[in-house]
Formats: C-alpha cells, sequence, structure tokens
C-alpha cells in the first residue's frame, strides 16, 4: 500500500504563488507516474498535471499551461506544483495521486493510490 500526503496549500491573493508537495511511501517512488488534480467545489476532479516515473515527460490541462510546473525529487520521495498567476478560478481541493508504473496518464481512473488533498483558496 502506498501513501500519499499533500501539503503546501492555503490562502492567497489572485496573481500570487503557491508551491504544494506531495511525499509517498515506498521504495519504488521512481517507478511512479505521479499526478495532480483538482476538485472545486461542485464539479467533477479534472487533471492539472502530471509527471513520469523518471521525471522526463510532463502534461498539463491546458487552463494551467504556462503558470504551473510539475517536477519530482525521486531521492526524497516527493513530487512538486508550483503554481504562478493564481486566479479564482484555480481555488479547489488538490489532490496528488499515484500510479502503479512509470507512464504519465491524465485520468483519474488511471491512479492507484489518492492523498486527501490541500485545499488552495485564492481572493480577488
Amino acid at each position: 500500500q502506498v501513501q500519499v500526503v499533500e501539503s503546501g496549500g492555503g490562502l492567497v491573493q489572485a496573481g500570487g504563488s503557491l508551491r504544494l508537495s506531495c511525499a509517498a511511501s515506498g521504495r519504488t517512488f521512481s517507478s511512479r507516474a505521479m499526478g495532480w488534480f483538482r476538485q472545486a467545489s461542485g464539479k467533477e476532479r479534472e487533471f492539472v498535471a502530471g509527471i513520469s516515473g523518471s521525471g522526463g515527460r510532463t502534461s498539463y490541462a491546458d487552463s494551467v499551461k504556462g503558470r504551473f510546473t510539475i517536477s519530482r525529487d525521486n531521492t526524497k520521495n516527493t513530487v512538486y506544483l508550483q503554481m504562478n498567476s493564481l486566479n479564482p478560478e484555480d481555488a479547489a481541493v488538490y489532490y496528488c495521486a499515484a500510479r502503479r508504473d512509470i507512464f504519465l496518464r491524465r485520468e483519474t481512473f488511471e491512479y492507484d493510490y489518492w492523498g486527501r488533498g490541500t485545499q488552495v483558496t485564492v481572493s480577488s
């Protein structure tokens, strides 16, 4: 079983930045693709960004491309989401998820392990 724990959420003004972190347990972190998803109130959970096991491939939702950056440190079993130029539409609970293999995917059903989420609030 893999445990996934997010941190770094909070309240930020529009135009500001936040960095989310996600720590995953287990010895096989580099063998797992990781993803960030978000769910705003009353909406479905949506893909934000993903990264392959090695970190060599990344993918972003169009709505965050150019503003968010996903990265990982396999020596620390941690994946990050740097969020810049935040706007109120980015407000949501952000979830980190892990796959059982190295391949980057964009759908929620393709991820096997999930954290409990961290709240991001953006004030206008």
